[in-house]
């Protein structure tokens, strides 16, 4: 199927008939597979929306949706489409009120939306990052000053910083990654994310010391002299790398718990990452990376179902 844009992708997907359609060729490539056992080969039943195992030992029924996050939604798998399809090529994200706005939801409905696409964003199975790698923290919360007087007494009480620490990590002319730094050491994240055979590039923060005997080299420049290059030196991307991540916060969200401020980095790393891919492309990228566990909505408010 040919789009080149929102419009025309929309008018492609009449009905959901279509969308089936499409998304089990995005999907299985025109060989459908069995979610349950994996058997090859299976058939459709009348009407065409179930398929059915062929394997003698499953012979399960199932649809184009199962094994996706798209399974068991009472949302139509058009509005799936198109909410991947604006989530994914918006630059900077899409709010839950303006997502429902476009889509006809609810905005309840559409930050749920939200985060199960983010939820499909980080990278399933990550490659350390080699090369020359800048590495850098940022601390992303809002002020105490800018907080009403409940806010900042609950804070205050408790001694409790709002900022939460995030660290950058971009391979030149490669993919680069936000993490939240957590309870972690910084050369706990460092070590996790990047291989020894790189050349790391750092700033001169006490945390980093002693990475240059578990690495390839370790050069570093000193802020606090107002050193921004020396050479190869320098850690201008990743911090530019950063500024995405804020605009997006400061521009769009307005606010992000800390809670869910992983989701909004791997977000923003997966835009980073696919940056030199066409909308088309990147929406493709996207359907095929639905297979997986979907996110529940007690899962993701982190709260326990009713038996």
């Amino acid at each position: 199927m040919e789009f080149k844009n929102f419009k025309e992708l929309m008018t492609y997907l009449k009905d959901e008939d279509a969308c089936r359609e499409y998304y089990a060729l995005l999907r299985w490539g025109g060989n459908p597979t069995c979610p349950h056992c994996g058997s090859p080969k299976p058939y459709k039943l009348k009407g065409g929306k179930l398929y059915r195992c062929s394997d003698k030992t499953c012979k399960k029924n199932f649809t184009v949706t199962v094994g996706t996050i798209f399974e068991k939604s009472k949302i139509s798998l058009a509005t799936w489409m198109g909410a991947v399809y604006l989530i994914s090529a918006h630059k900077k994200g899409i709010s839950s009120l303006q997502l429902g706005r476009d889509l006809g939801v609810t905005q309840k409905t559409a930050w749920f939306i939200l985060h199960r696409i983010r939820h499909i964003m980080g990278d399933p199975a990550p490659a350390p990052l080699t090369n020359i790698v800048e590495v850098d923290e940022t601390y992303v919360g809002g002020k105490f000053a800018n907080m009403n007087r409940g806010k900042r007494k609950y804070y205050q009480e408790r001694n409790m910083d709002n900022k939460v620490a995030v660290m950058g990590l971009l391979e030149r002319d490669g993919k680069a990654k936000l993490t939240v730094i957590g309870k972690n050491s910084f050369k706990e994240v460092v070590r996790e994310n990047v291989n020894p055979d790189a050349l790391l590039i750092t700033d001169t923060h006490l945390a980093y010391q002693g990475l240059a005997f578990e690495y390839a080299g370790h050069a570093t420049v000193n802020h606090s002299q107002m050193q921004f290059r020396d050479g190869i030196a320098y850690t201008n991307s990743v911090e530019g790398f950063f500024s995405s991540l804020k605009r997006s916060i400061f521009g769009i969200y307005h606010q992000v718990s800390p809670k869910h401020l992983q989701q909004y980095c791997s977000e923003t790393s997966y835009r980073y990452n696919t940056r030199k891919v066409t909308d088309k492309d990147r929406f493709i990228l996207s359907m095929q990376n639905a297979n997986g566990h979907r996110l529940t909505y007690n899962n993701l408010i982190q709260k326990t179902a009713k038996k």
